[in-house]
């Protein structure tokens, strides 16, 4: 038996020139299932709440609150939540959800070996740069609203003296590094969880990798939150002057 730990997800298939790999099909599968668990509880909301009604309006009404304790009540909570919530549902889902005994075992032979069909979505760089882009970029339009374009890009280009233009630079760096910073946090943590489980599963695949697996249990929950979290208060910075 071997033990075959790749940085790239595998590509399943082929549409057209479009390579679908196995996170990328993942992740539409983790989408089309939220869209329909969502859409089907909000269509069948009743006055007594059934297990899963009652879980998803909790689960709602505490993100909701969090939002609020950190970025305040009024308009810009009820703006900014549902970009945080959906990211924290997505990236939750799609880390748990990989715990699901039997995954590893599903696999296809595509003439090269056999590849794995399901793969932890964060652990593709490529997925996780895609969501950490749509965060910052919206808090640069959320900074460009608030301030405007000419003094949003004064923050970065300042020539009045050479202390403030090297600050201004510094500024640019900090946003560049906010991608950086965002997208390597979660997917570093993901991958090497997932690397760690394969490699103790492999070394010892009976009750040893259990710690490893509560760690990497622990840590796609605390992701989740993290990113998400860090989303608001990027984007909470970002509005600080608005009225």
């Amino acid at each position: 038996m071997n033990l075959s730990i790749s940085l790239s997800p595998d590509i399943l298939f082929y549409i057209g020139s479009f390579p679908v790999t196995n996170t990328f099909f993942w992740s539409i599968i983790i989408t089309i299932f939220l869209i329909l668990i969502f859409v089907l509880v909000g269509q069948r909301l009743k006055d007594k709440p059934s297990k899963l009604q009652n879980f998803i309006e909790i689960l709602i009404e505490e993100a909701y609150s969090f939002v609020v304790s950190v970025i305040g009540p009024g308009k810009k909570a009820r703006r900014i939540f549902p970009l945080v919530a959906t990211m924290f549902i997505f990236v939750l889902v799609s880390n748990l959800i990989v715990y699901i005994p039997g995954q590893n075992a599903v696999s296809i032979d595509l003439g090269a070996g056999p590849v794995a069909i399901f793969r932890a979505v964060m652990s593709d760089y490529g997925l996780v740069l895609i969501m950490t882009l749509i965060a910052v970029i919206t808090t640069q339009i959320v900074a460009i609203a608030v301030s405007g374009p000419f003094k949003y890009i004064g923050k970065f280009l300042n020539f009045r003296s050479p202390m403030g233009f090297f600050l201004g630079l510094m500024d640019l760096v900090g946003e560049i590094a906010k991608i950086v910073s965002l997208s390597f946090r979660l997917f570093g943590n993901i991958f090497a969880g997932e690397v760690l489980g394969m490699v103790m599963l492999f070394l010892a695949p009976f009750f040893v990798p259990l710690p490893f697996m509560f760690l990497g249990l622990l840590t796609a929950v605390v992701q989740a939150f993290v990113f998400a979290v860090l989303t608001l208060v990027f984007v909470s910075m970002a509005s600080e002057s608005e009225a």
